[in-house]
């Protein structure tokens, strides 16, 4: 099954999409990932939907990727003596380690490693941000602020302390026991969330030991700060706008958003905007115009994946969700003919005989009129590489390992295959010409450029270029 864009879709699954059928519809209709968000659920609801998908995968002959979302060390509050509370502005309100049901005065916040990290002036912010408070004291105990923006307050709300770097591990107990369940089941990425430093990439590392990729959720201002040294340890990164949003102010967003995908871009590694994108099509059929024109823009600054989380997690119209999607890109890069010209980029090549058979491939494709370039690799990793071009015809990845060609469904402009690898040069030229037919990606008498590595099967060889004519 061929998609007619290189902008990939990442869907959640959820309890509007928990069953085989939607599963199918939503890769039919266009979703090229899905995502287990391991903040809600059970693990044994994570694993039907996982085997799910892989008997959607068998059926439909094309390998699917699944990112396992850890939900990382969310902060709340706890609960009050009665409901629906007013903190009124000016008023003084406290977060302590009392274990007792809070008033309009106080409450129970049980996170004790986060108080001496506060300073007098430092902000607080709670339910996504709708109540604001400002620290005027604090000791190990208690933290005493005033209240800046007041509002309804209630049960167990996220609470958001975007001024510092906390000290908290991104990586939580609950997080280690998930993330174990979600490696046992063979997920091909793992998302972490409330990253704020390499650290805690460089700690789930060592848990996860190769078994999956990583993708780091940038979601906190301190992320934002440490942004080149996370990508440099990550395999890729998600902007995870919604809690970003919520500690930086909204104008600040899509200025932020463009400056990631540019970075990440520039290091080879794929990008995923997230949050929000159609998020009025969880009660209604169609999306707003500005829903529209806010996925088409992520698509301009080359992003590699657009994902859909309550949409079709919990929404009405989690189909109608993917359609309407995959319409909005590929009318971008199909119908504006300055698609190509906007995401292009001064590329940085890194001074190696792979990213000089890369360069080469693109030029090459552009002047031969070739329909595909056809990328050999069992790592995945001159794949990556060749992206980073942002090529004008599709790349198709051939890899012996089906976790590779996993992996890889999440970047843009990747359509990957599992094949045999090849014994030689004519064997590889055979075996790309028939994977491209099969995948209707070419026609007898098309061009195509093949990059490989000799010898043959061996990861990171990448050092051969050849046209090849389909016949």
């Amino acid at each position: 099954m061929k998609r007619n864009r290189k902008s990939k879709i990442l869907s959640t699954i959820g309890p509007a999409t928990s069953n085989k059928k939607s599963i199918k519809n939503l890769f039919i209709s266009g979703a090229d990932i899905f995502r287990l968000n391991f903040s809600h659920g059970t693990v044994e609801d994570h694993r039907k939907n996982y085997e799910y998908i892989r008997e959607v995968e068998k059926e439909l002959k094309r390998p699917i990727c699944i990112i396992a979302d850890l939900q990382g060390p969310k902060l709340r509050i706890s609960t009050f003596k009665s409901k629906n509370l007013k903190l009124e502005n000016g008023n003084t309100f406290i977060l302590d380690l009392k274990n007792e049901l809070g008033s309009e005065k106080r409450v129970y916040f049980p996170h004790s490693e986060v108080y001496e990290s506060l300073t007098p002036n430092s902000h607080i912010l709670i339910n996504d941000g709708k109540i604001k408070l400002q620290v005027t004291k604090q000791n190990k105990n208690s933290i005493e602020t005033e209240v800046i923006n007041g509002g309804i307050i209630s049960d167990n709300k996220g609470v958001n302390i975007p001024d510092i770097e906390l000290p908290l591990s991104s990586i939580t107990t609950k997080d280690k026991m998930d993330l174990q369940k979600a490696l046992d089941m063979g997920v091909d990425w793992i998302a972490l969330s409330f990253v704020q430093t390499k650290d805690d990439i460089l700690e789930l590392r060592k848990i996860v030991n190769k078994k999956a990729m990583i993708m780091a959720k940038i979601e906190k201002p301190t992320a934002l700060k440490n942004l080149e040294s996370i990508l440099k340890v990550s395999d890729g990164v998600m902007i995870a706008r919604g809690d970003l949003g919520v500690e930086l102010s909204p104008e600040k967003i899509p200025s932020i958003q463009k400056n990631i995908i540019r970075k990440a871009r520039e290091a080879g590694k794929p990008v995923v905007v997230a949050t929000q994108m159609l998020e009025s099509m969880i009660n209604n059929q169609t999306p707003t115009r500005a829903e529209s024109s806010d996925v088409a823009t992520a698509i301009y600054d080359g992003a590699d994946t657009v994902m859909l989380s309550a949409e079709t997690a919990i929404g009405k119209y989690p189909i109608e969700s993917v359609s309407i999607m995959d319409r909005i890109i590929e009318s971008v890069e199909n119908d504006d003919p300055n698609y190509l010209d906007e995401i292009q980029m001064q590329n940085r090549h890194d001074k190696s005989s792979t990213d000089a058979i890369i360069a080469a491939a693109d030029t090459i494709s552009r002047n031969s009129q070739a329909v595909v370039i056809v990328t050999f690799s069992v790592s995945g990793g001159t794949t990556l590489r060749m992206a980073r071009e942002r090529c004008p015809v599709k790349v198709v990845a051939i890899s012996p390992s089906i976790h590779t060609a996993r992996k890889l469904c999440i970047v843009w402009g990747i359509h990957s295959c599992v094949g045999d690898d090849a014994q030689n040069t004519r064997e590889m030229v055979d075996n790309a010409c028939k994977i491209v037919k099969d995948e209707e990606l070419g026609n007898i008498g098309d061009s195509i450029v093949i990059t490989a590595g000799v010898p043959f099967g061996n990861a990171g060889t990448t050092n051969l270029l050849r046209i090849a004519k389909i016949i």
